[in-house]
């Protein structure tokens, strides 16, 4: 063959290969849909909280691609369900970064589940956005990390501010003795000794599967304390609270925002009344805000009924984050444009909710107020 002809061959052998790679797409977007990969407790304990955070994201995703998704393209939400056991969430990641290719992961129900994904983030470069979890190991910086809520810190320390205004001194906290738990403890006492204070009694369960409450309780009580700060999941708290009851143990209860309000309220029931509970989102029945109104409609589209909660208002609020980052990246997405339009992200007003990223911090929000339980699951503002 002479040199020419194979000159023409080897350059549109070149081409093509070229041809091919500017159309090749980033892992989970095809021509038609972006898939996001979620690993959450759909069943066991914490069940209602990771179905609500589903349901929140299905809904604003749901009402995107009714209305025809993303520059031409639906969003997918995969979840996988993990029962709120570690080694699942972390065979769940690793399910969904290395054979499923999804996009980016969004979601995970707390601090413990979200862990296990970091090597896999760091490792394949994947966005992961909003764990449902405040706890400190989250927070500190990872440019594949984005948390749309205030942190642990955040609510506790406003749970002192709110409780010391009213002349309260006398603190005691329930905590899971691991990790997560000695953060939220040591937030606690960072918060109590700005003001001079410390706990009067603590509370520590060893084994989040099944914890002491007797024991728990008769620790707590022992300090004598005004409040009682909890930061465990919602059936612990219930169980915690139903037994202060019954001892006659009056105490205020006050928790942060881990065991999700609706399921701890739920899970209270009657003896729900006055507890109180810090939440990173607005009240779910405030339809003065836009962002409330929009939800309200699209939740009930997702489930067929009026069923509000705080849980999957948020996570409603972080599909919107989402698709928004998808929007600025443009018709192309990859997973390097959408972290910048993350990056890029300042005052985005999600309809009354702010988001605030940068390059160099990716904690979206500080907003944190506090709910109180009343009759039939009604909360106080």
């Amino acid at each position: 063959m002479p040199r020419s002809v194979r000159s023409i061959w080897l350059i549109a052998g070149v081409v093509a290969v070229c041809a091919g790679a500017a159309q090749a797409q980033a892992p989970g977007v095809s021509a038609r849909s972006v898939v996001i990969g979620q690993s959450a407790p759909l069943s066991g304990a914490n069940a209602e909280l990771g179905n609500d955070i589903r349901n929140g994201a299905l809904a604003y995703f749901k009402k995107v691609n009714d209305a025809g998704g993303v520059h031409g393209r639906k969003l997918e939400l995969v979840t996988l369900d993990d029962a709120n056991q570690v080694p699942r969430a972390e065979a769940n990641t690793k399910k969904m970064v290395e054979e499923q290719g999804v996009f980016a992961l969004y979601g995970y129900a707390s601090a413990t589940l979200s862990r296990p994904a970091l090597p896999f983030v760091d490792k394949h470069k994947v966005p992961f956005i909003g764990p449902f979890t405040g706890a400190d190991p989250m927070r500190v910086f990872n440019k594949h990390v984005y948390n749309i809520r205030a942190s642990y810190a955040d609510e506790l320390e406003k749970i002192v501010e709110h409780y010391t205004t009213f002349g309260i001194k006398r603190f005691s906290i329930v905590y899971y003795d691991d990790a997560v738990g000695k953060e939220n403890l040591a937030a606690v006492e960072r918060a109590l000794k700005k003001r001079n204070l410390a706990p009067v009694s603590r509370g520590a369960f060893k084994d989040r599967a099944k914890p002491d409450i007797a024991a728990g309780l008769k620790d707590v009580m022992q300090g004598e304390p005004e409040v009682v700060i909890l930061t465990t999941l919602y059936k612990a708290s219930a169980d915690l609270i139903r037994a202060a009851r019954k001892a006659g143990f009056e105490a205020q209860m006050v928790s942060n925002s881990f065991p999700g309000a609706s399921p701890l309220g739920k899970e209270l029931g009657k003896d729900g009344a006055g507890v109180a509970i810090a939440q990173d989102v607005p009240p779910p029945t405030k339809r003065s805000l836009p962002v409330v109104k929009e939800y309200q409609a699209a939740i009930e589209k997702q489930l067929g009924k009026k069923e509000y909660s705080f849980t999957s208002l948020e996570a409603f609020i972080g599909a919107k984050v989402i698709v928004e980052a998808l929007r600025r990246a443009g018709p192309k997405p990859t997973r390097d444009n959408f972290m910048a339009a993350l990056d890029g992200m300042k005052d985005f007003d999600t309809g009354g909710y702010l988001i605030n990223f940068s390059p160099t911090d990716h904690n979206g929000s500080s907003y944190v107020e506090l709910a109180v339980i009343g009759k039939n699951l009604t909360f106080s503002y």
